[in-house]
């Protein structure tokens, strides 16, 4: 049955009429983002009141006051801190197994189904304004804001009371995954972890301990361990949750976990791997409100983005994206992707996974167990008439032999290679077995790219470096020392690391006539790679001074993630 639309709800409650609807729809029109409700209660027509009531009526919820409801604390212990805040919730009271929450945005239907599934109740929405919510989560959690040392530090002690006292009956490992300690480590690990936008989780059981690391911002940072006896029903619990099977444990098994964080969709890719000393897991975490898929917005000097942007609307012709694993190229190629996805053009993909679903591309995702290859797809893709087509890596011969076709008839093909930087793409497709004069033919352009974190906007502070660090740019130390240099101190915003969040480090090789020359004549990658810089290609070191000399990053950081091949 479908839900009556809010705005003819506040009409018939007589909050609101006709005329004034559509003055509040008309004000929606110049604010996209906001919903209905929202702009009735700016502009002045209802009270938050009125709309909670509102959206009670669409949602068949109560509505709570909660200026004027006592929380028992044993319902409070129930949901920690940091999944209040995230999903802006208020536990009310629980009778009978069912767990009611107060809710800022009762539309958020999802987060019902996640609170189910992390705590392991009947979860029943009821409805609060936003203020109020947020306003109890600050009084009630004031004193209770637990870290997951504080979790941890319970945990052991039930492991002491369990040996003095014969504790809980956890014979089985489905009743210790499903027992509430281990819910709430985990649940504390993946929200700490969504919160500060980490990239993947680690699960890692060793001989005497089991660890807990996070990958933020491109780095591993180390967890307090949990005790090692409970790393079986930790990764159980993780096995639960993405519908793996418990009782393997000999075979690696994939999986997803789907979230939805503060109203946002969070995919969680769940890798369960065999190892000595038990199974370790990895959860990849595929959140679209951390990686914005817009070419403007990927750190891309404004001079090789407009040359970028005039490459990628020629009619054909294969254009590379090139880098380690992790270095952002598929994000770049989605970027290009969601710019040029228009009603006119038909984008097709083929991923290993498809990592972010985006409207009108038709997305195919490989699986080599029953022969669904690159090669194999790309071949089908040909037959569905597509204008763009996108290979997840070109990774053999066979891909690159499509790839190839599919230029040389007419169409624009983006693709992955794993090389060091942008020269090298060209000689990486010779050693597969393309034939130079295909190259040149097909070719049009080669992206390197590698990402170094940005410092700390909130703890940057200027200071003098020493000659031999300065000598690691490879500068005259009479030119670098014009320049101002900058690094993070550490403050709580960037867990006291000095760093906070990512951007891009980009080489661009436009594939000219004179370039097509070197590479017909089998040329080696550094007279590809001079003849590029005098005509003008920054290289990914150059590129990385300019973040260092505009103060976005380190000299350590463009040293990690640069070699010195070229540069004077």
């Amino acid at each position: 049955m479908a839900k009556r639309r809010l705005g003819q709800i506040l009409v018939d409650l007589g909050y609101i009429n006709e005329d004034q609807l559509w003055d509040v729809l008309e004000e929606q029109k110049k604010s996209p983002g906001e919903v209905i409700g929202q702009v009735a209660v700016r502009i002045g027509l209802v009270t938050e009141a009125q709309l909670s009531e509102a959206l009670a009526e669409q949602w068949g919820m109560q509505v709570i006051n909660l200026k004027e409801t006592t929380i028992p604390p044993k319902v409070l212990e129930l949901v920690p801190e940091t999944m209040a805040s995230i999903y802006k919730i208020m536990p009310v009271s629980l009778k009978n197994n069912v767990l009611t929450v107060a809710m800022a945005d009762p539309q958020n239907i999802a987060a019902l189904d996640d609170l189910r599934n992390f705590l392991g109740y009947d979860v029943r929405g009821a409805v609060a304004s936003p203020a109020d919510v947020q306003a109890a989560i600050e009084r009630y959690y004031a004193d209770r804001q637990e870290s997951i040392e504080d979790v941890i530090s319970s945990l052991e002690l039930d492991e002491d009371d369990d040996a003095n006292q014969g504790g809980y009956d956890l014979s089985s490992i489905e009743e210790m995954a499903d027992a509430a300690p281990i819910r709430k480590l985990l649940n504390m690990v993946l929200l700490l972890a969504i919160k500060d936008q980490a990239s993947d989780i680690h699960l890692e059981p060793f001989e005497d301990e089991f660890k807990i690391r996070v990958r933020a911002d491109g780095v591993l940072f180390e967890m307090v361990p949990p005790p090692r006896h409970l790393a079986n029903a930790i990764v159980s619990r993780v096995k639960i949750m993405a519908n793996l099977d418990i009782a393997e444990r000999r075979l690696p098994q994939d999986g997803r976990i789907e979230l939805n964080v503060g109203g946002n969709s969070v995919d969680l890719r769940v890798s369960v791997l065999p190892t000595l000393f038990g199974e370790s897991v990895v959860m990849r975490v595929l959140d679209r409100t951390v990686v914005q898929l817009d070419l403007n917005k990927i750190g891309m000097d404004p001079s090789t983005l407009a040359k970028f942007r005039t490459i990628v609307h020629r009619p054909n012709g294969i254009i590379l994206v090139t880098g380690p694993t992790g270095s952002g190229k598929t994000t770049t190629l989605y970027s290009v992707l969601n710019e040029m996805n228009e009603v006119t053009t038909k984008i097709i993909t083929t991923e290993d996974p498809v990592e972010y679903e985006i409207y009108g591309l038709v997305q195919v995702p490989v699986n080599p167990d029953i022969e669904v290859t690159f090669a194999n797809v790309l071949r089908a893709i040909l037959r569905h008439d597509p204008d763009i087509i996108l290979v997840g890596e070109i990774r053999d011969y066979e891909t690159a032999e499509i790839a190839i076709q599919s230029a040389l008839t007419g169409h624009v093909v983006f693709s992955t290679l794993h090389t060091n930087d942008a020269p090298t793409a060209i000689t990486r497709l010779r050693d597969m077995g393309v034939p130079p004069f295909l190259i040149t033919a097909t070719v049009e352009a080669v992206l390197a790219q590698r990402l170094v974190r940005k410092i700390c906007v909130e703890c940057r502070t200027q200071f003098e470096p020493s000659d031999e660090l300065l000598m690691e740019l490879q500068l005259p130390l009479a030119q670098a020392r014009k320049y101002k240099f900058y690094y993070g101190k550490g403050c709580q915003r960037c867990n006291n690391t000095g760093y906070k969040g990512r951007t891009g480090i980009h080489e661009l090789i436009d594939v000219n006539d004179d370039i097509r020359d070197l590479v017909t004549g089998e040329a080696s990658v550094d007279d590809i790679r001079n003849l590029s810089r005098a005509q003008g290609m920054t290289s990914l070191r150059e590129s990385g001074l300019k973040l260092i000399f505009d103060g976005v990053t380190t000299i350590d950081e463009v040293v990690r993630e640069t070699v010195t091949e070229g540069f004077d």
